[in-house]
């Protein structure tokens, strides 16, 4: 079969490797009919997530048609399906609090000592994202094999088309647990920085939680024109001081909540980037996290943080004393897919929530090294590249 290799940084690859097969009896064997290039790939073609290896299949937003399945399957031949882009067994301490990102026993024994090292525990496994999350073979293939099927993928209705639901794998329900975690109130000011895709889908999630106000923050002029399309109040940071600009809207005041939708590679000529990109070009650091400290200084006293953006290593001149004295809560983590996918599945049906605005370029998926690199390249024309195997 066809699918997209990394093989180090900025370049990945069509290459032709061996079909998957049922390995365990749970699993099941996907045909790919859409799959995302998501923009926490970016940091694996940017190579800022480590342990990844030469030949590994990217992409972790997918979905498509059941054509095998182990005796342990719940799903059946034939059916259209959406899988989470986290593996979750289901039963573990974790699944069974609904903390599916947490599970700890999607990540194979093999691999757990290279998370223990970093981050104290294992992490869960992911599809597509490096060793350190499983090594498991991604979704931007013609065919994937699925662990735990009878826990992870959600059922599609015969009808819907695909770019419909292909957002509930990742950037939907992260978005929604964004504004979750936000602890949003009604009559609230949310602030949201950045308006990739996971931005946009906080913006419009904080506004069906009750959130009063929302302001996104971003530079792309057509990604702060997408936020403004669901009633955002927007700030460019490249002509505007973002802290002065919350101060002024919030009467000195500032937001009840901030999300962090940017991560590890925020962008902005400021001080404390200039110094992390330095840093990180010259492996002393790991992470630029501008957009996170900027937030916790604009968060009102008493306020909440939600951090749904990827970070990967150690942050230093992490505002602590800040966060402390203002009495600030925070709440970040992987997403708990599963838990939200029902009610999301039902939201998107019943058009609650829009989904295919995001979509800009659909491509066949032979064209996806070309996709990485214009959405790389190109962020504020490229909000969302859909691969299709099998298209012309």
């Amino acid at each position: 079969m066809k699918a997209i290799a990394w093989h180090g940084k900025h370049d990945v690859r069509v290459d032709t490797v061996d079909d998957p097969g049922i390995v365990n009896p749970r699993d099941a064997i996907i045909k790919v009919t859409s799959t995302a290039i998501c923009g926490s790939d970016l940091h694996l073609y940017d190579g800022y997530i480590p342990t990844m290896q030469s030949g590994d299949i990217l992409g972790h937003e997918f979905m498509g048609e059941v054509v095998d399945v182990g005796p342990g399957s719940t799903l059946k031949k034939g059916q259209r399906v959406v899988v989470p882009f986290t593996i979750s067994c289901g039963a573990c301490y974790h699944c069974t609090k609904q903390q599916f990102s947490a599970c700890d026993n999607g990540l194979p024994a093999d691999n757990q000592d290279i998370a223990q090292e970093l981050y104290g525990q294992p992490m869960a496994g992911l599809f597509g994202y490096s060793h350190m999350t499983g090594g498991y073979a991604g979704g931007q293939a013609e065919y994937v094999r699925v662990p735990f099927s009878d826990v992870g993928p959600i059922v599609i209705p015969d009808g819907v088309p695909d770019d419909k639901v292909l957002f509930l794998s990742d950037i939907l329900p992260t978005g929604w647990m964004a504004a979750e975690n936000a602890d949003i109130e009604p009559g609230d000011t949310v602030a949201v920085w950045g308006c990739g895709p996971v931005g946009l889908f906080a913006v419009q999630s904080a506004f069906l939680m009750g959130a009063e106000r929302v302001i996104a923050i971003d530079h792309f002029p057509h990604r702060l024109e997408l936020a403004r399309k669901f009633g955002a109040e927007t700030i460019n940071f490249e002509q505007t001081q973002v802290y002065e600009a919350l101060m002024v809207m919030t009467g000195g005041i500032g937001p009840d909540a901030v999300i962090d939708s940017v991560g590890l590679e925020a962008h902005g000529f400021f001080v404390d980037n200039v110094i992390d990109q330095i840093k990180v070009s010259t492996f002393t650091g790991t992470d630029r996290a501008h957009a996170n400290r900027q937030a916790i200084i604009a968060c009102r006293k008493g306020g909440r943080v939600s951090m749904p953006a990827v970070y990967g290593g150690f942050v230093d001149k992490w505002p602590l004393g800040a966060f402390m004295e203002k009495g600030l809560t925070l709440k970040t983590g992987q997403t708990h897919v599963q838990r939200y996918l029902p009610a999301l599945l039902a939201a998107v049906l019943d058009d609650k929530i829009d989904t295919e605005f995001l979509i800009s370029h659909r491509m066949p998926l032979t064209d996806g090294p070309e996709g990485y690199r214009m959405f790389h390249d190109q962020q504020d024309e490229v909000t969302k590249i859909v691969l299709k195997p099998g298209m012309a």
